[in-house]
């Protein structure tokens, strides 16, 4: 999860930061900030909240032509402001900002050399970890000293790095998260996690920054792309598609709507059920249900309206919050539900606790029956790539049979869509695809102190 962004050549390039994190404000509810750079010196601005909140009003501080912005889905370090990014960091190379999406696997193993050299952690996320690497190269160039950090590094990332000269974008090598690059009929360029950002910034897509490829953007409008390491096997994530990404956004260059409908779609040629209504679960769940509709013949219509006022249950990670954000965020419509017999469509069931509530809020206008479809597979494997569900005995899929499961939720039937399912909907390019959270088949080496929480009893 978490949103990032960065402007290179702009006169409002804070403003236009702060307007792509808007857009990207699903991805991450805890924390906002933004960085920019007017050639001379590096000007932070971080806080608790959301985008809107915490830089709207103070946009003033952040001058310069070169901006970078984060929203904050904690997957590492506690949910306090000292973990909150832009991470800043003044060494010998100058000062840095830096922001990111995605887990690194080793980060342990080298926070621990590191700490041994000397080196000082001011948060608990592993992002910090690429700054203290480009901190000790020996390297006389910034950029060469970036490039030697992220050859380093292991596991996921979707980088933005802003120096007092240059905008820097990176993907690991099997480019587990995604990072799109646009540009501005002004010359200004633009790369965030999804499309929906260029779009307000009315910059056009030109394409993803590749999978191993680190980008360098400079003030003149120079554009220089180097490769960070040798190739490896693409691992893009499919979560992405099932719940992330927002359905006008192209990620990993496909179409999230077309993806989602056509796993509806695919779900309702594996399950058959004689109903009334298809009601969706807004707001992820709501094209996979336009899809399941449109192949099952069983009319449409939203039973659930939801407070956009309020933000997404999954990524709140407190329980209690999770519970209190359901009753708070949907609202079911009872002349849709009373004494009709309903399909109730979401994107995926990780923890179950939000399904329930969702299926007592249906119940309780009235529904006669309720049948609860799932457009992914059961999730039963834990990710270690930017979500935040590392341990397998979290997960519902992983620890109950199906028949266990359909009782805790007290709906009449359980259905998932098939893994095979999921991959055909996104098409041709389903070999290059991580589904790890639903196979278990993960394509990178897990350390010990990950792969420990592959079983059900720690």
């Amino acid at each position: 999860m978490c949103g990032i962004v960065g402007v290179m050549g702009s006169p409002e390039a804070a403003k236009d930061a702060y307007l792509g994190l808007y857009q990207l404000q699903h991805r991450g509810q805890e924390s906002a900030g933004a960085s920019s750079t007017d050639g001379t010196n590096l000007h932070l601005l971080r806080g608790m909240g959301y985008a809107s909140t915490v830089l709207k009003d103070r946009l003033a501080e952040l001058p310069g032509f070169a901006a970078i912005g984060h929203v904050r889905y904690p997957t590492e370090g506690e949910s306090t402001l000292k973990n909150a990014q832009p991470i800043f960091l003044e060494c010998k190379h100058g000062p840095i900002s830096l922001v990111h999406n995605g887990n690194l696997t080793n980060a342990e193993r080298l926070k621990q050399e590191l700490t041994l050299e000397g080196s000082g952690f001011q948060t608990s996320s592993d992002s910090e970890v690429i700054l203290h690497l480009y901190a000790r190269s020996v390297s006389l160039d910034p950029l060469d000293a970036i490039m030697e950090a992220l050859r380093q590094v292991e596991g996921a990332y979707a980088l933005v790095i802003l120096t007092k000269t240059h905008l820097v974008a990176a993907r690991d090598p099997q480019g587990f998260r995604p990072l799109a690059l646009g540009r501005r009929t002004d010359g200004a360029y633009v790369v965030c996690s999804e499309t929906c950002a260029l779009d307000i910034l009315e910059a056009e897509y030109l394409r993803d920054v590749e999978p191993g490829e680190m980008v360098v953007l400079s003030e003149s409008g120079g554009f220089e792309s180097r490769p960070i390491g040798p190739p490896m096997p693409t691992a893009q994530c499919v979560f992405e598609h099932v719940y992330f990404a927002r359905p006008d956004s192209y990620v990993f260059g496909q179409s999230v709507h077309s993806v989602r409908k056509e796993m509806g779609r695919n779900l309702a040629k594996e399950v058959r059920i004689d109903a009334d209504v298809v009601v969706p679960v807004p707001d992820s769940g709501i094209v996979a249900a336009e899809g399941y509709a449109k192949e099952s013949g069983i009319p449409l219509e939203h039973g659930l309206i939801r407070n956009h006022h309020v933000g997404r249950t999954f990524i709140k990670p407190d329980h209690e919050i999770r519970t209190d954000g359901v009753r708070m965020k949907l609202n079911p419509v009872r002349a849709v539900i009373n004494q009709r017999r309903v399909v109730l469509v979401d994107d995926s069931l990780v923890r179950g606790t939000t399904s329930r509530k969702i299926v007592q809020l249906v119940r309780n206008a009235g529904a006669s029956e309720v049948h609860l479809v799932i457009a992914s597979p059961p999730t039963m494997w834990p990710c270690f790539m930017g979500i935040a569900t590392k341990r397998r005995s979290q997960l519902k899929a992983a620890t109950h049979s199906l028949e266990e499961i359909r009782a805790f939720l007290e709906v009449d039937t359980l259905s998932y869509l098939s893994h095979a399912g999921m991959m055909e909907a996104v098409g041709t390019s389903r070999n290059l695809y991580c589904s790890a959270c639903f196979n278990g088949q993960y394509p990178i080496s897990l350390p010990p102190e990950l792969a420990k929480h592959l079983t059900l009893v720690e």
